[in-house]
């Protein structure tokens, strides 16, 4: 336990952000028992010029004018910091060298923001906590001197094309400077222990409260009356990145008395995909976060049919946790990320795989399965996720 500390977090999400985020779940969790800077990532002229428009671009203009304070209080022991230095975009630079240059020239500027609001706050002999931000991050253990520097991968970001062409080189040298490299697959934690000894898989944390449907109270929605089982459901975006549609095809013509059920906005090849002339396939739409669980209920198997490349391999799906604390008999791809469930979910490598796994599913659940599945889940909480946190820095010290 790191207890009484100051804690700056800087990452690639702002706090203001619409999606859920690692990164502010676990500043949420730091600050229980420690002051907390979330730092926004700095606004960037090519944002600016695109951007400039939409509330969020105009509330950092404004920062930027002094019309508006960037330190804002959010919480108990928890403050949000807008920087209000506006940085280049330089990641279409292709010589090194040049890019070198203005990086380093960004990150002071970050840094500079940075220590303004430490002397507001007072933060002194600070921890720092860098949530995959490789470019700017690279400078920030040089400007801040923080008395730890922990850098946490989740995504294999240097496969992702914007990332890649200068990251591939410099996070590299970012891991080797980190005091502690934590991450939440064990794909991550290899990689990063290429670079550095102290490279720590954490797991991951999840809120599944929302999910939890142990006294029957969670009401399956309507639209499943006329639907025929068993039913095969996914909730989440449905885009080709991560899911793999030629298996979903073929999971709904090899098994037509099956429904596969998917909740979620599609993207484009979703949209053009055979799965909309397919009777047996059913399209339920984007829904609020929070109807979600009751469409999870609806299911009689969860899936996460990821398709496997850079992207997916070591990603962690949370959405595996929240199947589980359903208590569903789940089926996902096996991937590298994916270990550490296999005593709980059923993981295929191929389309007849997942055909057999999932009348497995169907045919083998019962009440005793359904209790682990829960209980499991519940172990991935955010606080015991911050622990494994906790732990990995001081074993690094």
């Amino acid at each position: 336990m790191i207890k009484g500390q100051d804690i700056i977090v800087v990452g690639i999400q702002a706090w203001d952000i619409e999606i859920g985020s690692n990164c502010k779940n676990i500043a949420t969790e730091f600050a229980k028992q420690n002051r907390v800077l979330y730092v926004n990532p700095p606004l960037d002229r090519a944002t600016l010029k695109r951007e400039r428009a939409t509330e969020k671009v105009q509330k950092r203009i404004k920062i930027k004018n002094g019309e508006e304070t960037g330190l804002v209080q959010i919480g108990e022991n928890l403050w949000n910091l807008y920087p209000k230095t506006l940085i280049e975009s330089i990641n279409w630079i292709s010589f090194h060298s040049i890019f070198k240059l203005l990086n380093k020239r960004n990150s002071k500027l970050f840094s500079n923001d940075i220590i303004a609001a430490m002397h507001q706050l007072n933060f002194k002999d600070v921890f720092l906590f860098n949530d995959s931000s490789m470019f700017l991050g690279l400078h920030l253990k040089e400007y801040l001197s923080p008395k730890s520097y922990t850098y946490y991968m989740r995504d294999y970001l240097i496969k992702v094309p914007y990332w890649g062409k200068h990251g591939e080189r410099i996070e590299p040298q970012l891991i080797e400077q980190a005091d502690t490299v934590v991450n939440n697959s064990t794909l991550y934690t290899e990689y990063g222990s290429k670079f550095n000894p102290n490279s720590f898989m954490v797991g991951q944390g999840c809120d599944v409260s929302l999910f939890n449907d142990e006294n029957d109270t969670i009401p399956v929605p309507k639209e499943f009356e006329s639907i025929p089982r068993p039913i095969m459901g996914y909730v989440g975006y449905l885009t080709s990145m991560r899911l793999d549609i030629e298996l979903l095809e073929y999971m709904a013509k090899t098994r037509r008395n099956w429904s596969i059920v998917l909740v979620g906005p599609e993207d484009e090849d979703f949209k053009q995909s055979k799965l909309h002339g397919l009777k047996n396939v059913f399209f339920l739409g984007s829904k609020d976060a929070s109807e979600l669980p009751a469409y999870v209920k609806g299911f009689d198997v969860a899936m996460n049919p990821q398709v496997v490349n850079d992207w997916t391999i070591g990603n962690y799906p949370r959405k595996i946790d929240e199947y589980l604390a359903m208590g569903k008999p789940t089926l996902a791809t096996k991937t590298k990320a994916m270990e550490m469930f296999e005593e709980h979910v059923y993981l295929g490598s191929t389309k007849e795989e997942y055909i057999q796994l999932a009348e497995r599913a169907l045919a083998e659940n019962n009440s005793e399965l359904v209790e682990e599945r829960i209980a499991f889940a519940k172990s991935h909480t955010w606080e015991n996720n911050v622990k494994a946190i906790y732990d990995a820095i001081k074993k690094s010290a």
